[in-house]
């Protein structure tokens, strides 16, 4: 393949454009990979798709490697199957949704669970059919509230998705092995630098899952890992160590202080030394309970129901983890204090919440015995000796609160957790039987009896991928693409007209039918400053400089990772290029 700029569909830019937040954004938009068609919508211009080819054909090598089927699903799609499986009223606003002419409801599919159970309930009947694999590459649709970051958060996106379909849990977690495996070795091949961490399933239900995470800076995720036992997780996913139960009545009696002036947890500390509240003079906000209220909208649901947690004041509470443990319910906090007067703000209790009817979740080390200093349900007032068990019960436990560096590790108990951001390129989910049972997908077993298969489903974000290789291979002067998805394996700048472009095009042509992907720079309005600038902004690996020793017979080779630049003889250049792209094709596989 050759390209020639003169002619290709090309533009660089030397100014940012104006709504870039991250390099990937900034740089695929600067280098003429990608151009904003819409909020959240890109047009990929042809080096950009190049790319885009190659991340795919990557990936679908890697599946077909494994055994998993490839298959194309509708992306318009109609309601009912989504209504069946529940989801069309989980996913809420994050879908896009629409009637046809008839009145029929429809949406742009945002994933395709539902209509691989109705596949395979269609064409598969007996035990012999399993264990079955289905893939796609598909585009997905999501109505992000804030698209941002280029091709890394969009409301439209290529994804890969694979539906397994086992007869028992053996099986499926076969399946989930190999995938993960195979997602291993794409974001190997891929040039990631790349976690894999526990996550939670939200909307998709099921059981295990795992997210593949590109660490990143700039990642919308944040992740945990323990070095003492190599524990990971996504901070949505951490689970706290509990301490032992105590006994409740091993505390004085609850005892209420005045506290004016201290609605906020700095506030009552200081107060509480400075008064030595029960004795003490050493209270910390480790001390004292913090009581938060939410509102939380169920799918569906006109109103929004209160639920109050309770966590330790030193530690503020993450929504994220929150919406991840309460979804597909919506979480947000609460500030229509008016409307119930029963909470007071800045002085609110446990001690009262069951009374109102407030569902009440604390945080794992608020546990039974736990003694603490919290609201006492009256305008400037708090108590002391408050105790888990004794006087109040909450409902349950919930995981809602930050994670901090330097957590105890919840796996090991030894280890501390250290923390880092990561784009999600991929996850993983052992989805069991809740598609199957929705659609009521039975196939006959070895014995004769109904046997209803348990799917497993594994997606990749190819365009967030590329952005993703973006974030992470890039310096100053532009991107630095990885030679196993580069638009080109060679980028040819003739540095003069006349005898240099002449050579420029004909090696570019000896390269090109010697099997390489070749982009030569032959604009003729443009100085070799330009050329140079924009040579290093597009990224392609290798950049050969046809240039003022070429009458000597030599041309120039440039690595755009290294900067390294050696001189080379034109004779036997083409066989030179053509064994090292040969070699790391090899590698690639």
């Amino acid at each position: 393949m050759l390209l020639r700029t003169s002619t290709l569909l090309f533009r660089t830019l030397r100014e940012d454009p104006a709504d870039a937040e991250v390099p990937s954004h900034r740089l695929l938009v600067r280098a003429g990979y990608v151009r904003r068609a819409a909020p959240g919508g890109y047009t990929w211009l042809p080096l950009g798709k190049l790319v885009l080819d190659r991340v795919t054909e990557i990936v679908r090598d890697e599946m077909a490697a494994i055994g998993d089927q490839e298959v194309h699903f509708p992306a318009l799609l109609p309601a009912e199957p989504y209504r069946t499986s529940g989801r069309w009223t989980e996913y809420g606003d994050n879908i896009f949704t629409f009637q046809d002419r008839r009145g029929a409801d429809h949406l742009l599919a945002p994933t395709h669970e539902e209509l691989a159970a109705l596949l395979v309930k269609d064409l598969f009947t007996s035990y012999r059919d399993f264990p079955v694999t289905l893939f796609q590459i598909q585009t997905k649709f999501r109505d992000e509230s804030r698209p941002r970051a280029g091709v890394l958060r969009g409301r439209e996106f290529l994804m890969k998705d694979a539906y397994s379909f086992d007869l028992d849990e053996a099986g499926l977690q076969a399946a989930y092995d190999r995938h993960r495996d195979a997602y291993r070795r794409i974001f190997t091949r891929l040039g990631l630098d790349f976690a894999v961490v526990r996550a939670m399933s939200g909307a998709m239900g099921g059981s295990a899952s795992e997210e593949f995470l590109a660490a990143t800076a700039v990642g919308e995720d944040t992740f945990v890992g323990c070095v003492t036992c190599g524990y990971a997780a996504n901070t949505e996913a951490v689970t706290t160590p509990a301490p032992a139960a105590g006994d409740p009545d091993a505390h004085p009696a609850a005892e209420v202080h005045d506290t004016p002036e201290t609605p906020t947890i700095a506030a009552l500390v200081e107060l509480a030394n400075a008064r030595a509240l029960a004795g003490r003079t050493d209270w910390t906000a480790a001390d004292t309970l913090k009581n938060v209220v939410l509102q939380v909208r169920r799918p569906g649901a006109e109103e929004a129901e209160l639920l109050v947690i309770g966590l330790p004041g030193d530690r503020e509470v993450d929504l994220k983890r929150v919406q991840a443990v309460l979804e597909p319910a919506t979480v947000a906090i609460f500030d229509d204090w008016a409307a119930h007067p029963e909470l007071v703000r800045g002085y609110l209790g446990p001690q009262v919440l069951a009374k109102h009817g407030v569902r009440y979740r604390v945080d794992p080390r608020v546990a039974p015995g736990t003694s603490w200093l919290t609201g006492a349900n009256e305008p400037g007032r708090h108590a002391t000796d408050v105790v888990c068990g004794r006087d109040f019960t909450p409902d349950d436990t919930i995981e809602a609160a930050e994670v901090r560096p330097g957590d105890p590790c919840p796996a090991c108990r030894q280890g501390e957790l250290s923390m880092r951001r990561g784009i999600e390129v991929g996850h993983i989910f052992q989805l069991g039987r809740r598609y199957t049972d929705a659609f009521a997908v039975d196939v006959l077993g070895p014995e004769g009896k109904p046997v209803r298969p348990t799917m497993g489903c594994y997606g990749i974000g190819l365009s967030r991928v590329l952005g993703a290789v973006a974030e992470q291979h890039h310096d100053e002067r532009g991107l630095i693409w990885p030679a196993a998805i580069a638009p080109c394996d060679v980028h040819l700048v003739a540095a003069g007209k006349g005898p240099q472009l002449d050579a420029a095009l004909e090696l570019g042509g000896q390269l090109s039918a010697a099997g390489l992907r070749v982009l030569v720079d032959d604009r003729t309005h443009v100085s070799a400053g330009v050329k140079f600038t924009d040579a290093e902004l597009i990224g392609i690996p290798r950049v050969v400089v046809v240039g003022r020793r070429l009458a000597e017979g030599y041309v120039e080779l440039r690595d755009r990772a290294s900067g390294e630049r050696t001189d080379l003889p034109v004779a036997g250049l083409v066989e030179r290029l053509r064994d090292e792209v040969a070699a790391t094709r090899r590698d690639r596989v």
